[in-house]
């Protein structure tokens, strides 16, 4: 029995053994596979990394707003890193397009149906094409943001802030989009 008993705890431990050598690999290679993550996919054609980022056509009777989002658009791809802002001259693709809406939406709060909440929506549509055939990377994409503010908010920022907000998301979703999606 004590020779029956020694085998069949060898055998009883060589599962366990397997399974902690097992479990210690399966660590391992998560631990590595995580210390090389890159939010960058890669994907980038070197030779294409150059991008013009022209004006957008302001299509809405907002002054200005096609300014501020084209000054972000083009802050966030040069603190990305992973494209080269240039002239249109020197590029290899070009981002253009419009800001289609810019709109102040109303919140009803109360019984009285008195407005003290807004809703600034902007709206864009781009278009991103290698400059050398034309081809479109993406064409007639549309990116949207909202923000929100109380009217008469004394610790609030107003449609100004509110602004912000809906410019910050166009400005995200673009970046992934520009980016990481091709």
């Amino acid at each position: 029995m004590n020779a029956r008993t020694n085998e069949s705890t060898r055998l009883a431990g060589t599962p366990r053994a397997v399974l902690v050598i097992g479990m210690g690999v399966f660590c391992f290679v998560a631990v590595c596979g995580c210390g090389v993550y890159s939010a960058s996919s890669g994907r980038v054609d070197e030779s294409l990394r150059r991008v013009a980022v022209p004006y957008l056509e302001n299509r809405t009777s907002e002054p200005n707003i096609e300014v501020e989002l084209t000054d972000a658009i083009i802050a966030a791809i040069q603190q990305d890193n992973t494209l080269k802002v240039v002239d249109e001259a020197q590029a290899d693709t070009i981002l253009r397009g419009q800001v289609t809406r810019y709109q102040l939406r109303e919140a009803f709060t109360g019984q009285d149906l008195t407005v003290d909440e807004y809703q600034v929506q902007i709206a864009v549509v781009l278009t991103f094409l290698v400059k050398e055939t034309g081809d479109a990377i993406f064409a007639d994409k549309r990116f949207t943001g909202t923000g929100n503010y109380i009217l008469n908010d004394p610790e609030g920022g107003g449609e100004r802030e509110a602004r912000q907000l809906a410019a910050n998301e166009i400005v995200s979703d673009v970046l992934a989009q520009v980016v990481e999606e091709w």
